[in-house]
């Protein structure tokens, strides 16, 4: 019999299809596209008893082919698992000034570390400094890629191969099994842990003063929350230790707010100005949480230790660049200046949203995807929302949700129809994460808000696929 692979259509044979040269996508692109589909076609027919597939079925594979190579690697996706600062799906949302900031800043030259009134170099901080220090009421400001590169750089800065005195109920660990003690090693501090992890009192620091000590350092159990028999040690208290000690007290919030989050009707966040004025030296926080901006750590205080922490050579190494710089000004300028901060930046809004318009969204919703999902059960649920990021972990606030069952009541069954489901909505043109809980698949609303979005998410809906097969 002859060799089916003889039959395959040659290159350009395909590339000069009419369909392949109206699909809008680059010449370089659709050859990738065709050679590693036909180089898959002759593994198959080698090792099939198969026939090839009709050209055009073969132009149609290849288009698909060459779409799935340019799409992102990172997609943007509906959020609605009910995590508003969802750190897996890029953290807080931008405000559009600060969008308009970065693609200035992607499309010309500016002035980053230059000076304009002088004419000589300048220091990209300069470029947030001043906002910095009027929001937090710090003497002096610098910012790094993260918070945790902000932690690292003030310990090494700060405290390396002296003692760093912290209490055992606050030897955290953040995402991605970073551990402080472990960030504290790398720093060159050597850890000196004193009380218990419920329970620590101000003589447990003063008996841990002596000649080696570095600094006191508090950090914000901002994922985490111990409560009944507890105890735990102000921050202008264990400024006076420190101080009395002639040693820095460094405060790390970890998430940090730059605005009153219980006038806002949330539960209330650690703001920096409130460590400044308590005392401490030094305080470190997020950009891309509860403040909303990007991802950058952000070091307020003393100009003295803020002019140390700038000097040591970890610093440049950690510095960001012009994108982040012009987003996070953009950002710092409408806490400044809005009348509506809770409006004008995204997280804010999505956090303050009124349940009545949740609502009023999932009744909007809950027809439409029920005619896409004719063979589950479909309802609306009340939900809790969390912030997020490890962003007060014990608060929640009320919302609602789509929720999507299967009718089977066989538990296996159920299981994999709940996977299937999942999947399906992962694999729509704009993905759609949502979480599975209680043998259901739930879409918290909270961040689905605007006509845009929910039109968005309604309009591909005709796209969901339940391969029955997925996930068993």
């Amino acid at each position: 019999m002859d060799d089916p692979r003889r039959y395959l259509p040659a290159v350009d044979v395909l590339l000069s299809h009419q369909a392949m040269e109206r699909s809008q996508i680059s010449h370089r692109l659709k050859r990738r596209a065709v050679r590693e589909l036909l180089a898959c076609e002759r593994r198959r027919l080698g090792q099939e008893d198969a026939a090839p597939l009709a050209t055009d079925q073969l132009v149609d594979r290849a288009i698909d082919m060459a779409r799935s190579l340019a799409a992102s690697n990172a997609p943007s996706v509906f959020n609605l698992t009910g995590t508003v600062i969802h750190t897996n799906l890029g953290r807080a949302p931008l405000a559009e000034p600060a969008i308009e900031a970065m693609t200035r800043a992607a499309r010309y030259s500016l002035a980053l570390e230059y000076d304009i009134d002088s004419g000589h170099r300048g220091d990209r901080d300069q470029v947030v400094e001043s906002l910095l220090c009027e929001l937090t009421g710090a003497e002096a400001a610098t910012v790094v890629n993260n918070n945790a590169a902000a932690v690292v750089l003030t310990l090494s800065a700060l405290g390396a191969g002296r003692e760093a005195v912290i209490s055992r109920g606050e030897l955290i660990e953040i995402g991605g099994s970073f551990r402080l003690p472990d960030i504290m090693h790398t720093s060159g501090c050597y850890l000196r842990e004193v009380g218990t992890t419920n329970r620590t009192h101000a003589r447990d620091f003063e008996q841990a003063m002596n000649d080696a000590t570095g600094m006191i350092f508090k950090a914000h159990t901002s994922n985490y929350a111990v409560e009944g028999f507890t105890a735990v040690v102000e921050e202008s208290e264990l400024a006076r230790i420190a101080h009395a000690q002639e040693v820095p007290f460094i405060v790390d919030l970890g998430s940090g707010a730059l605005t009153n989050m219980a006038a806002l009707g949330l539960p209330d966040e650690a703001r920096p100005r409130q460590s400044i004025e308590a005392g401490a030296d030094v305080v470190t926080f997020s950009g891309d949480k509860l403040l909303g901006g990007p991802q950058c750590g952000l070091i307020v205080g003393s100009r003295d230790y803020i002019d140390r922490i700038r000097r040591h050579p970890l610093k440049r190494a950690l510095r960001v660049d012009k994108l982040i710089m012009s987003a996070l000004e953009a950002t710092l300028r409408l806490y400044r200046d809005s009348d509506e901060i809770a409006r004008d930046i995204p997280t804010l809004a999505l956090l303050t949203r009124a349940q009545e318009d949740i609502a009023a969204t999932a009744e909007r919703l809950l027809p439409v995807l029920s005619e896409h999902l004719p063979d589950m059960e479909v309802s609306i649920a009340p939900c809790k929302s969390q912030l997020g990021s490890g962003a007060l972990p014990v608060d929640r606030l009320p919302s609602q949700a789509l929720v999507v069952a299967p009718t089977t009541q066989e538990r296996r069954a159920g299981e994999r129809t709940l996977r299937m489901i999942e999947t399906a909505f992962r694999q729509l043109p704009r993905p759609v994460i949502g979480r599975l809980h209680d043998g259901a698949f739930w879409l918290d609303l909270r961040c689905l808000q605007g006509e845009a979005e929910e039109h968005a998410f309604a309009e591909q809906l005709g796209h969901l696929s339940l391969n029955r097969d997925t996930g068993s």
